[in-house]
């Protein structure tokens, strides 16, 4: 097959096919004498798992993924589908955490130990600097020691962890400071539930796309060899 023949099945250019192909997203193509690609059902079901592992776990992720795999490196593939999962089961356990505090919002949060913006980043895995963004956006509001230090309390973290899951959501940043805000007080709650509503669909969505994907990814590795 040359690679519009790949490309018609997924509304892609030719060019897109050999990038991919150049990338190690789809296994080397054979070559004419002329030095034209010649690509065959394997490379189809490559690309078809490719494009599948997409919206499962990103495009960058996605292409990690096929490398791995074009290395024969598959438990290093396995690693990165299982990182995946852990992700979006940490997102479904923030958003139930979130969608308890809007039933009642009047509840006292659990006690925690109040956290250094170095550990609440690694909490969250972001940087030190975007939680002074979100600072700077009105999102957060730690107090100062009398150092001048950040300290987050219980009611940081909450608003810190909402704020990290609807960042990845898309949200921007000022909207997100008002949903935040919403948390922090009683009442006046619709955006807040809209937003968390549409993240349980993003979730299920990203869910079910997870099992579509390990189905082409199983399908393909038994295309290039049978795994025991």
């Amino acid at each position: 097959m040359r690679p519009a023949d790949l490309a018609r099945e997924h509304g892609l250019s030719a060019q897109a096919v050999r990038n991919y192909e150049e990338a190690g997203f789809l296994p080397p193509a054979g070559r004419t004498p002329s030095g034209y690609r010649v690509f065959t059902e394997v490379h189809a079901a490559a690309l078809r798992t490719f494009l599948a592992l997409v919206p499962a776990f990103g495009h960058a992720r996605a292409g990690q993924i096929m490398n791995a795999v074009h290395a024969g490196s598959l438990d290093d593939a396995l690693e990165w589908i299982d990182r995946g999962h852990e992700r979006l089961l940490r997102d479904r356990s923030t958003l139930d955490s979130v969608s308890r505090a809007v039933q009642d919002l009047t509840d006292v949060e659990p006690v925690l130990e109040p956290r250094t913006i170095g550990e609440l980043a690694r909490r969250l895995g972001v940087t030190p600097a975007t939680l002074r963004a979100w600072e700077e956006a009105g999102i957060l509001v730690p107090a100062r020691e009398k150092t001048g230090y950040r300290v987050f309390r219980a009611e940081d973290v909450r608003d810190a962890e909402l704020a990290h899951l609807l960042r990845r959501g898309g949200y921007p940043l000022a909207r997100i400071a008002l949903v935040v805000e919403q948390v922090r007080t009683v009442g006046g709650t619709d955006t807040l539930g809209a937003a968390l509503a549409d993240w349980r669909r993003r979730l299920t969505a990203q869910g079910l796309a997870m099992l579509a994907a390990a189905a082409r990814l199983n399908e393909y590795l038994n295309a290039r060899a049978p795994v025991p």
